[in-house]
């Protein structure tokens, strides 16, 4: 009886998480479709859940009808910078939080996860300000700079992973005579790479995705990200939603590759965060 029950209650659970599962992955199910519809079948009721005919030629005007090679390229390399110098600034800093003792060290990280509370809203003005006077406005240095510097998440994040790491590693390494820099470059950042693709994962869907900070710093069509050119195919009067919809789904392919090249170490990089030194 008891194993029956085991076994009743596993189903259970299975059937509440295939359908949790469905409910999460329909909207991306719903904009693939949509994107191989016309207007008509968009707008149809009852709903047309399977697009007949299949238009494959939604996919081809949207890339013709709005600058997406340019603005592909251009959240490509806005992210990748990002991500590179978040991962870089962050592991230093995480490094220093979670093995070297400073004076003033622990108020200093409090400090660091006192940013995380402050909404964007707040900073949103004084930013702008700050990037007109720099004569940023209508650049990608706006997108580039703010996040490259500082990321709270990513220090927290990367902090808790590396306290986790034998003291011992870094004593060995001291007897055989390594500078700090030695034992963060040599040592330290192999074993956190679980957590650096976590991030990586995590600071590449918020860069790319970014569609505020774009659409208060960009004006030029030339200049626009991908979210921002996307809002271009919302109208006055009228959207076509056809071409929306392909382009969002032609949008998320980056998004997937880098996660199916980083899957395997994501879960590990978060659960194995929570382990303390």
């Amino acid at each position: 009886m008891k194993n029956k029950r085991n076994s009743v209650g596993k189903w259970c659970l299975h059937g509440l998480l295939a359908i949790g599962s469905f409910l999460m992955v329909f909207p991306f199910l719903w904009t693939i479709g949509s994107s191989l519809k016309n207007m008509t079948q968009i707008f149809a009721l009852p709903p047309v859940w399977f697009p007949n005919p299949i238009v494959w030629q939604n996919y081809l005007h949207s890339l013709q009808a709005m600058p997406f090679g340019r603005a592909y390229w251009n959240s490509f390399y806005i992210t990748i910078i990002v991500v590179v110098c978040q991962l870089f600034t962050g592991s230093m800093a995480a490094y220093a939080f979670a093995k070297l003792r400073f004076k003033g060290s622990e108020a200093l990280f409090l400090l660091f996860l006192a940013t995380m509370m402050i909404p964007k809203q707040v900073t949103m003005i004084p930013l702008y300000l700050i990037m007109d006077k720099l004569d940023w406005l209508n650049t990608h240095l706006p997108l580039i700079i703010p996040g490259a510097l500082f990321n709270a998440f990513a220090v927290f994040l990367l902090r808790q992973f590396i306290r986790g790491i034998p003291k011992e590693l870094e004593e060995a390494a001291v007897m055989d005579g390594a500078s700090i820099p030695r034992i963060y470059w040599s040592v330290i950042l192999p074993l956190i790479k679980p957590a650096l693709a976590a991030m990586t994962i995590f600071i590449f869907m918020g860069t790319y995705n970014n569609f505020m900070d774009a659409l208060i710093y960009l004006s030029t069509p030339e200049k626009f990200t991908v979210p921002l050119l996307l809002n271009n195919f919302k109208g006055l009067y009228v959207t076509n939603w056809s071409y929306m919809m392909a382009g969002a789904t032609i949008s998320v392919i980056p998004i997937i590759l880098v996660y199916l090249f980083a899957q395997r170490y994501i879960i590990e990089g978060i659960t194995l965060t929570g382990i303390k030194g």
